[in-house]
């Protein structure tokens, strides 16, 4: 089972279990530039230079998380990148997968600018920048 948590409830789960790891499956330009949640693992879902999904992701993964009894937790931009990868780790046989809802940087306002709404950095939650 996929749980949707807020980015709230993701950050109280992280802290209750010491076993929670945290997903960034962006690509490496948002992880550095746009920022990313302190202590994120960054395994892009698809990068650049060419956009296709990254054929390792489900090892990259493994290699962050030793025991897929762990909870895994999952953050993209939005929350619809980190869903898909969410259903390839159940696939893999990971047992505790949370998605992030709204990612970090949440929807769309009415002039189409994202982090006014919903997201990780709204909800002033821990992150850095490159």
């Amino acid at each position: 089972m996929i749980e949707n948590l807020t980015p709230q409830q993701s950050w109280e789960l992280m802290q209750a279990n010491s076993q929670a790891v945290l997903i960034d499956v962006r690509t490496t330009i948002e992880h550095g530039f746009v920022g990313h949640p302190i202590n994120a693992v960054l395994v892009p879902w698809k990068d650049a230079p060419d956009w296709a999904l990254n054929a390792d992701f489900i090892e990259q993964v493994k290699q962050a998380v030793s025991d897929v009894t762990s909870p895994v937790l999952l953050l993209c931009r939005s929350g619809k990148r980190s869903l898909e990868a969410a259903d390839v780790l159940q696939q893999a046989g990971f047992k505790h997968l949370v998605n992030i809802l709204d990612g970090f940087e949440g929807d769309l306002d009415e002039n189409k600018h994202r982090g006014n709404l919903s997201g990780w950095r709204f909800c002033q939650l821990p992150w850095e920048q490159s």
